[in-house]
């Protein structure tokens, strides 16, 4: 009697692991990996272990009983990446367009169940045409049982989504509700309707890359935060991400070995302009911050005005939301305040130190931004920081003003050091404004107007718009050459690496969604 490893190694060299030789060769003319694969790719070599290789469906409706693959579609088990462990799931389309029945949701639950139970990474390779309509509401009860787990491992454990192919209707929120989704560029797409329930619906005509593609959902939706130009890219983009964070929210900080030398960074001397309304760059003072090649840009083609994203400092790994005056010179409106809020909260729960890089003039008016609710969105990033207990530092390094200031991780809202640069302009708007409000009558009775409008910005600036008198405060904690961050932010992270914060008890908090 064979075994039944025996057996299992008979199917896969018949392909009954899969849906056939003529599919997985669909598969590979598409450009796209075949399930297998894509978790070859991923796992070290040698560590995968299967789970549920031999399952088979229920279903005996509509001649389903003849169509039987072991596996029933997804590929579930666990394995190592870089050495640790993680679980995995990898939707197998070419078995039944890789749609979810009850078996198919049972294999993923149990492999999520065992990651709770273990504290490693959740990682979802979805490649899904979504429920599989033969067998009604039990493949909806599936994607439900899938759902209630993704909330459960919520803050748990990391849970990285890579979309890979289709991912429609219902099977979207799962992504949605995970850590990252990352998807492949122009082979895979989410959307909850597709393009003939829309036409029929609004009359609109739209393409599955236009209403739901990698690209439209990394610009103007925010739904993925990465995407790649092929399957093989995908997987080194999850394997990147999971260099950053610890297994669980119990884990301490990843940190990898870093020799000490000299620290100085004479780069970030020039990189803020002498006049105040010319833009820079925020991501070279990042550069001149980190570790050489360290920073991991997050959610890029999203919210330009705010820069997020993983990168290191002395070998430690921190997470980092700074202001971009290059664009929208660097304001808070409704999309960077999400953008800022959801990093945020990412790392806090999961004990990744944030840096906080302000150059803010304010947050973004008019009627647009009012009406599609400002206040609660920009509300978000205020409770996110607010609520982080992870050490955070804050450096200022131009402009904050008005709201904006205390939003961005001030001293105020819990940070533990908060330095600036010299050129650093700390109020509650900018000198022009201010001076136009507050020398009204005497700018208006002289002489020669725009010239006293000139010397009392300068007089307000210099009283007023300046990191010194936030210092005599101890709103800052240090007022520091750029050359000298580096240096700062190596020996404050140290020092705060123990830090250990009580909030009041209660059942959660209730952030302004």
């Amino acid at each position: 009697m064979k075994s039944k490893v025996e057996i299992l190694r008979e199917k896969i060299e018949e392909g009954k692991l899969g849906g056939g030789v003529k599919r997985i060769a669909t598969q590979h003319q598409k450009g796209k990996l075949t399930a297998r694969e894509r978790i070859m790719l991923l796992m070290d070599p040698g560590s995968f272990e299967e789970i549920g290789a031999l399952v088979l469906h229920r279903t005996k409706d509509f001649g389903m009983e003849d169509q039987q693959f072991y596996g029933d579609g997804v590929i579930t088990g666990y394995g190592t990446v870089n050495g640790r462990l993680v679980y995995v799931f990898a939707q197998d389309f070419t078995v039944f367009g890789g749609a979810l029945s009850e078996t198919h949701a049972e294999k993923i639950c149990k492999i999520m169940d065992l990651a709770m139970k273990g504290g490693a990474p959740m990682i979802g390779l979805n490649d899904s045409g979504g429920a599989r309509i033969q067998e009604g509401v039990r493949s909806l009860g599936g994607y439900a049982d899938i759902f209630y787990r993704n909330v459960q491992a919520s803050g748990v454990i990391p849970q990285i989504s890579a979309i890979m192919g289709p991912c429609a209707g219902g099977a979207v929120y799962s992504p949605a509700m995970t850590d990252f989704t990352i998807m492949v560029e122009n082979t895979s797409y989410m959307f909850v309707t597709g393009p003939n329930v829309v036409k029929t619906v609004t009359n609109e005509e739209v393409t599955s890359e236009e209403l739901g593609g990698a690209s439209t959902h990394s610009t103007k939706s925010g739904v993925t935060h990465l995407t790649a130009a092929n399957d093989m890219e995908c997987i080194a983009h999850v394997k990147k991400l999971l260099s950053y964070m610890p297994q669980n929210c119990e884990d301490v900080g990843i940190k990898i070995p870093y020799t000490l030398g000299d620290e100085t960074r004479e780069v970030l001397e020039n990189i803020v302009p002498t006049s105040a309304s010319q833009p820079y760059d925020i991501r070279s003072v990042v550069e001149g911050i980190c570790d050489a090649d360290s920073f991991f840009e997050i959610h890029k083609d999203y919210a330009e005005n705010i820069v997020v994203g993983f990168a290191r400092i002395a070998g430690r790994s921190i997470g980092i939301v700074a202001n971009q005056p290059m664009s929208l010179a660097g304001v808070l409106d409704i999309d960077s305040s999400k953008k800022g809020a959801r990093f945020t909260r990412f790392c806090d729960c999961f004990n990744i130190p944030l840096l906080v890089l302000v150059d803010v003039p304010g947050f973004l008016p008019g009627t647009d931004q009012e009406w599609n609710g400002i206040i609660t969105n920009g509300a978000k990033l205020l409770y996110a920081l607010s609520e982080a207990t992870v050490p955070r530092i804050t450096v200022i390094t131009r402009k904050a003003y008005g709201g904006a200031y205390d939003v961005m991780n001030s001293k105020h809202i819990g940070a533990d050091m908060n330095y600036a640069w010299p050129t650093a302009e700390i109020a509650v708007m900018g000198a022009k404004g201010a001076s136009e409000i507050i020398f009204k009558k005497e700018i208006s009775e002289a002489s020669d107007p725009a010239k006293k409008l000139l010397e009392k910005e300068a007089e307000y600036g210099e009283k007023f718009a300046t990191p010194y008198l936030a210092a005599e405060r101890g709103f800052i904690d240090e007022v520091i050459e750029p050359r000298e961050t580096r240096k700062k932010l190596i020996k404050a992270f140290a020092m705060l690496e123990n830090k250990v914060v009580k909030r009041p008890r209660k059942k959660h908090g209730n952030i302004p969604l």
